[in-house]
């Protein structure tokens, strides 16, 4: 317990990182009547800049339950989801260890085996080709299941036009 209390005062997110873990895996459609009613589809683009494994690993487990959720599932049309990452969060997607100083060499690890069944799941995952040069990435080093993109603005901007609402990690 403290180490979840450090992370949530660290990233001044308390509320969100708890909620991440008491959050039962699947809620009934009641649970969610308010905020779906009249919703045909479910349609998320995350907005990632947190350079921390270990924080992202808590996240993006509500992430997932996105997509996945049985009742975001039963609406008429299926979810969509997106995630473009800029800032300090593109060098958790490199596949060279010299960007990951001062996080656990596990948790980049499984962050990184995380995203790759999201992309499986049909998850689009972008990465900001102008983050990458201005914090020294290597493009080349960029895991497999993430898209290089010119600017993750636009990408961000474009899911947003076309009617994803934007959820922001910072």
């Amino acid at each position: 317990m403290n180490v979840l209390k450090t992370l949530a005062v660290s990233f001044g997110s308390a509320m969100l990182f708890m909620a991440a873990f008491a959050y039962p895996q699947h809620a009934s459609a009641a649970e969610y009547e308010n905020a779906l009613k009249d919703v045909e589809q479910v349609q998320a683009v995350f907005d990632v800049t947190s350079k921390s494994a270990t924080f992202a690993n808590a996240v993006f487990w509500a992430v997932e339950n996105v997509y996945k959720d049985e009742t975001v599932n039963a609406l008429p049309k299926p979810p969509e989801a997106a995630v473009v990452f800029h800032g300090p969060a593109v060098k958790l997607l490199s596949n060279d260890a010299a960007h990951h100083e001062g996080q656990d060499p596990s948790e980049v690890a499984k962050f990184q085996e995380r995203l790759a069944k999201m992309r499986d799941d049909g998850v689009e995952l972008e990465v900001c080709a102008y983050a990458l040069k201005v914090l020294g990435v290597d493009p080349e080093t960029v895991i497999p299941a993430v898209a290089v993109v010119p600017n993750g603005f636009v990408s961000v901007v474009g899911y947003q036009a076309q009617g994803y609402e934007v959820v922001r990690i910072p």
